[in-house]
């Protein structure tokens, strides 16, 4: 689309881009939002209702756009009953939304005041406050007709500590959650609020991204009416259980001399071990070449190459072909290297046969 806007110098009312863009609010509602925010002093008396007949919103069309600014926090409603038995309404409007505790604080301060107080009849200027927020900051435009409202002189006060980084990351959590779920939309202030709560979550080992989904999981059918109210009820009543301690670091064991062999020296033990870790492997060694001594090391140095069985049994075979020929073959013959499997039976049938022949003779 072509886009072309002139702002106006006088005779207009700022919109926030959260009532503009609101996708929970009809085009109604904003209408009014924005139309009873412009309205004077005066005329603040008079129902919502009116004003709403005044923009031709009526019937059905009404009662929907109430419905909506009421889920959104911008209106708020108490029934009392007055002298004679008659019930009366109150109404609370707010350009900004609003929990229930938060309206029902404004209405407080607001009934304390005087009727002469609230509604000036000698032209004394007063300030209208709107939601409970003084302006603090307004943008300098060249020509606007009211000059911007200046901040207070700071008084002097104590540095506040820089919050934690736990906290820190609890608003990033509680603004991020907005764009999970509209219905979940806090402010600044809101969020700051809730952090030190949130917070809580982050040191008891909850992630960040576990945090928001214990959040925005679950919610009412029926919608949320006050985000900052359900989002602190979650925060107490899910609450995790804290960390358990994690466990006692064991002492540092003092050095204590090996009991190995070679030059005195000291090691540090893991547990009770008397041997360090090369005097250990050393023992392991020469235990292993005591029960396997055909692999022990030479006196050189170098392993002794274990004799093949293959070749043995060749080698037997031989010896015993030597006797034959001389004809020195008995069966009190020499004990053989080689004992059991193959060579073993050939033996032992070639004794048999040599016995059998002496009987023959």
């Amino acid at each position: 689309m072509l886009w072309h806007a002139i702002s106006p110098s006088r005779a207009y009312v700022k919109a926030p881009h959260d009532v503009v863009r609101h996708s929970k609010l009809s085009s109604d509602a904003k209408i009014l939002i924005v139309y009873v925010q412009g309205l004077p002093e005066s005329r603040t008396g008079e129902a919502l209702s009116d004003h709403a007949k005044k923009l031709g919103i009526k019937g059905r069309a009404y009662q929907k756009a109430k419905g909506q600014l009421k889920d959104a926090g911008y209106v708020h409603e108490w029934r009392r009953q007055v002298g004679g038995g008659l019930w009366v309404t109150d109404q609370l409007f707010s350009n900004a939304p609003l929990t229930d505790e938060e309206a029902r604080r404004l209405r407080d301060a607001k009934a304390q005041v005087e009727p002469g107080d609230r509604y000036p009849v000698d032209g004394r200027a007063t300030t209208r406050s709107v939601g409970g927020y003084q302006p603090t900051v307004e943008e300098r435009e060249k020509n606007s007709p009211h000059p911007p409202s200046e901040e207070p002189a700071a008084e002097t006060a104590e540095p506040v500590a820089a919050p934690g980084p736990e906290v820190v990351e609890a608003e990033r959590v509680l603004l991020s959650l907005r764009h999970a779920n509209p219905q979940l939309h806090l402010g600044v202030r809101e969020a700051r609020g809730l952090s030190e709560m949130a917070a809580d979550w982050l040191r008891r080992g909850v992630q960040a991204a576990e945090l928001r989904k214990v959040l925005v999981t679950g919610l009412p059918a029926d919608g949320v009416r006050s985000a900052f109210g359900f989002v602190r009820h979650r925060l107490v009543r899910k609450l995790p259980e804290p960390l358990e301690p994690a466990p006692p670091v064991s002492p540092v064991r003092p050095p204590v001399p090996c009991a190995g062999d070679g030059p005195e020296h000291v090691f540090r033990p893991r547990a009770d071990e008397t041997l360090c870790r090369p005097c250990a492997q050393q023992a392991a060694e020469e235990a292993h070449y005591i029960k396997w001594p055909l692999y022990a090391p030479d006196p050189d140095g170098e392993f002794q190459e274990p004799v093949r069985w293959r070749e043995r049994f060749k080698e037997v075979l031989g010896e015993d072909a030597a006797h034959v020929a001389r004809g020195t073959l008995s069966g009190a013959r020499r004990p053989c290297a080689v004992r059991g499997g193959a060579g073993g039976r050939l033996r032992r049938r070639r004794a048999r046969a040599a016995a059998g022949r002496r009987r023959t003779d």
